[in-house]
Parts: structure tokens; C-alpha cells; sequence
């Protein structure tokens, strides 16, 4: 029984500090746009050009 005078308080200040992270993520914006970054990857920004002199295709 003594060890709930220990548990629950630290439980309860956890709890709090948890909720104060999530408000702070919240409002600095860490939730605003869930689906963008997983559309990125599937964008090419540029072309990989091979090295000139250099033959891909047929090797020996």
C-alpha cells in the first residue's frame, strides 16, 4: 500500500508531461500534413545521367 503514495504521483506527472509534449507538437505544427511525405519519395527531381565513356549496356 505504500507504494501507491510513490506510484500514482509519478504516474500522474508523467501523464502531464506527456500531454504537454503532445500539446507542443500539436501547435508547432508536427501533425498539419500526415500525406505529403510518403508522396515525396515517388517524385523524381532530377535524372542520373551516366558517365560519359563509360558503357552500361554491354559488359564483358
Amino acid at each position: 500500500m505504500n507504494v501507491l503514495y510513490f506510484a500514482i504521483p509519478i504516474a500522474l506527472l508523467l501523464g502531464v508531461v506527456f500531454l504537454g509534449f503532445f500539446i507542443w507538437a500539436t501547435r508547432s505544427g508536427q501533425y498539419d500534413d500526415l500525406d505529403t511525405p510518403s508522396y515525396k519519395i515517388l517524385l523524381d527531381d532530377k535524372e542520373i545521367e551516366p558517365e560519359k565513356g563509360k558503357n552500361y549496356e554491354s559488359r564483358s
